[in-house]
């Protein structure tokens, strides 16, 4: 089975796409880790990527587009994927589409955005071995102190609130209208996120059998 994974920054597609691989037994390709694997690789698309990484530019739809194909036509993806931030836009949508690959289920996480701004303002990692905490959900035993390695716990960039808030006003703008796009294909189930990650997998998992 061919799934697309929907949802905004903070949603939990991530952790859903590990679990859900494992239960179904298909990759997860997700755009950032297929990057960086084609930069390793030294692949064409990968070499073309890089030259507008290191220009300081974002890759355009046509090279992500060719790494999305390549990482296709490998064999573990013969029995099914999952695609975990790709496509992003109606563009890269109907690029899929013309690539004959067919998606069965797009399936859609829907958290509020008041609840993503406070989950992830209240992140905070490690300095130095990157362990994860949160102000709520998972104290450290000493504030500010990782309990594994005793490094300095900060909040990263990207979960501070006005960057979150920017994330979720751009993929309001370029990602959201996707929804209307596989609804209009009959390909689109919403989820809403629930509290604990296996309710929501339990939903997820439900709408992909249905």
């Amino acid at each position: 089975m061919n799934i697309i994974l929907l949802g905004a920054p903070g949603a939990g597609k991530g952790t859903q796409a590990e679990v859900i691989c494992d239960r179904l037994g298909i990759p997860t390709i997700s755009t950032g880790n297929i990057i960086r694997e084609a930069l390793k690789t030294g692949t064409e698309m990968g070499l073309k990527a890089k030259s507008y990484m290191e220009a300081g530019q974002l890759v355009p739809d046509e090279v992500v587009i060719g790494i999305i194909q390549e990482r296709l036509a490998k064999d573990d993806a013969k029995n099914g994927f999952i695609l975990d931030g790709f496509p992003r836009t109606i563009p890269q949508a109907e690029a899929l589409d013309a690539m004959g690959i067919v998606i069965d289920k797009v399936i859609d996480i829907e958290v509020a955005d008041e609840a993503i701004v406070k989950r992830m303002s209240g992140r905070r990692v490690c300095e130095s071995c990157g362990a994860s905490y949160h102000l709520e959900h998972k104290l450290p035993a000493k504030d500010g102190v990782c309990d594994k390695c005793a490094g300095a716990l900060v909040q990263r960039k990207d979960d501070h609130p006005d960057t979150v808030k920017a994330r979720l006003e751009v993929y309001h703008k370029e990602t959201e209208p996707l929804k209307n796009y596989y609804d209009r294909q009959g390909k689109l189930s919403i989820v809403e996120g629930q509290e604990t990650i296996e309710q929501t997998t339990a939903l997820i998992l439900k709408a992909i059998e249905a």
